[in-house]
């Protein structure tokens, strides 16, 4: 029999490497309620609904996927879970719900040193060339770090983020999703894609080598917002439910909709097509879901 030093060593060494995903944020990059909107989605702004993000975190550090404008609140939430102000961004893409919340960083508010920002070419060159964000790359509030399409980083502490190019309104970066790899388990986020039939990979074959898959549901279907929806394009939940009915149970269960815009119905969990789809296996992301990896 192990000495009993050795067993709690080997005890405790795991509980302060032990992993949790969290569901930081499940709006689209307006929030809600939304500016201008005087329907009922934004009449009664719910409590605990932030701008779409998810983070893994221990006992060391708090990796975080995306800048979102509710930055600060959803950091807060996770220094208090966890104990540090340890931060590691990764970024998908330059649109405002997605990296706004690095202004937080800068010298007229926590004045941070080095954070690591993680993110793809065109994503790095948009803030080396664009004020204010240079100007945290000058200070060293932030330490801007290149990832490309495929290739895995392991961070520090173990967790695996690998990004993944998706085809969405690239007008100022490249887009990409990650598959974030822990201890055991794997997940899947997408928050922003156009369509899925416009992508070169299967989200039909993916699913089923995934535990957690966090997926665009910015719409429930067409005609939510006063604009042609051509100019927003993303899967209407609606669609991805006829894509990915073929999908055993099980790996329905793994599906968790993400990204929701102020006028999508299924942020309501009376509504009738909500419960339909949650009956039929799949799920919604809700404001401080644990998931471990």
């Amino acid at each position: 029999m192990k000495p009993l030093f050795i067993l709690l060593t080997v005890f405790f060494n795991h509980a302060a490497i032990a992993q949790e995903l969290i569901v930081l944020g499940t709006l689209q990059d307006g929030g809600s309620p939304h500016m201008n909107c005087e329907r009922t989605c934004c009449a009664h702004p719910k409590e605990n609904e932030f701008v779409a993000s998810l983070a893994v975190a221990d006992s060391s550090l708090s990796i975080i996927i995306d800048a979102t404008p509710d930055f600060v609140i959803q950091t807060n939430y996770l220094r208090k879970q966890f104990g540090h102000n340890n931060l590691a961004i990764f970024l998908t893409h330059a649109h405002v719900g997605h990296y706004s919340g690095l202004i937080h960083l800068g010298r007229e508010a926590a004045n941070t040193q080095k954070v690591p920002v993680y993110a793809m070419r065109r994503m790095i060159n948009f803030l080396l060339n664009n004020g204010p964000w240079n100007q945290l790359i000058e200070l060293d509030n932030i330490e801007p770090r290149s990832i490309q399409e495929s290739l895995p980083i392991t961070l520090g502490n173990g967790v695996i983020m690998e990004p993944i190019l998706v085809p969405h309104r690239d007008e100022y970066s490249e887009t990409v999703g990650y598959y974030i790899k822990g201890q055991s388990k794997t997940a899947l986020y997408i928050p922003d894609i156009d369509k899925w039939s416009a992508w070169d990979q299967n989200i039909l074959s993916i699913i089923p080598t995934v535990d957690y898959a966090f997926i665009d549901g910015t719409f429930y279907e067409g005609g939510e917002v006063p604009r042609p929806m051509s100019e927003v394009p993303h899967p209407f939940i609606s669609e991805s439910i006829q894509l990915l009915q073929h999908l055993t149970i099980e790996d329905r269960n793994k599906v968790y909709f993400i990204h929701l815009n102020h006028s999508n119905p299924t942020r309501n969990k009376t509504f009738e097509g909500r419960k339909s789809i949650e009956a039929s296996g799949f799920r919604f992301a809700e404001f401080g879901q644990r998931f471990t990896l």
